[in-house]
């Protein structure tokens, strides 16, 4: 299994053109996208081909796929993107009840048919906010989901964990909703304060052994994406990361 990573994460490299070029070295061939790639996807799509990567799956704001879905259905059909993910909510539009969970739930539902049209499947990417719990004691996780059964999900297990929430618990009850995991780490209290408190793979406090291992019991069919929201070293942490997953992954079994 060979890991996307999530570009997002190398946002501060100057060059995301050259920058592909220096990503096979690392053992990446997989890439995931988001907003500040898709400029010009043709002429990304072209890097990406001279230097043998592919873009299986990529973040689009809903807003967006709301004000354009064909623009959002261009970009992905010329870069090979297959899963299309919603990936967040700026903290001014996150609903406060179950009733405004619901209704983004249906926003989402109509959004994965039109993709589902296409040949494409859709889903939402979670943060922590998803897991704090609604006035009425429900979560804002399961009311979306609940809300929107046509959607997958690509499960952002250390934000469960940021939430208070367990992500053993989340990828068991919906394993069959899952199409995509992102891998990070979180550093131990008081450590990485310059970045957020993010750690390279395999350096952090998640067992990320036994999520693995859960993870390929609930699917053959996930894409694992590695992501890290602050690198101070973004080529060293896809580095070091590339190669925990390699290791994390011989250790589990189907």
């Amino acid at each position: 299994m060979t890991p996307a990573l999530q570009l997002y994460s190398m946002r501060d490299c100057a060059d995301q053109i050259a920058l592909l070029a220096q990503l096979p070295a690392l053992g990446i061939t997989k890439v995931e996208g988001y907003g500040g790639v898709y400029d010009d996807p043709a002429a990304y799509r072209a890097a990406m081909d001279a230097n043998g990567i592919s873009m299986a799956s990529g973040h689009f704001g809903l807003a967006d796929i709301e004000a354009d879905f064909d623009a959002t259905m261009d970009i992905a059909e010329t870069l090979g993107i297959t899963r299309v993910f919603a990936p967040y909510l700026e903290e001014k539009d996150r609903p406060n009840t179950a009733e405004g969970w619901t209704a983004l739930g249906k926003r989402l539902n109509a959004a994965g048919t039109k993709y589902a049209d296409r040949g494409i499947t859709f889903g939402w990417h979670n943060h922590e906010f998803e897991f704090f719990t609604l006035p009425d004691g429900s979560t804002p996780m399961d009311v979306l989901l609940d809300a929107a059964p046509q959607i997958s999900w690509e499960a952002d297990l250390a934000w469960i964990v940021r939430g208070d929430r367990d992500p053993m618990d989340y990828i068991q009850r919906y394993a069959g909703r899952l199409s995509a995991i992102h891998v990070k780490d979180i550093a131990a209290a008081g450590e990485n304060l310059d970045q957020d408190g993010w750690a390279d793979l395999g350096a952090g406090t998640i067992d990320w052994a036994a999520l693995l291992q859960a993870c390929r019991n609930a699917s053959g069919d996930l894409i694992y994406a590695l992501e890290h929201d602050k690198p101070s070293d973004p080529v060293g942490y896809a580095t070091r990361s590339a190669a925990a997953f390699k290791t994390l992954w011989e250790a589990t079994h189907d």
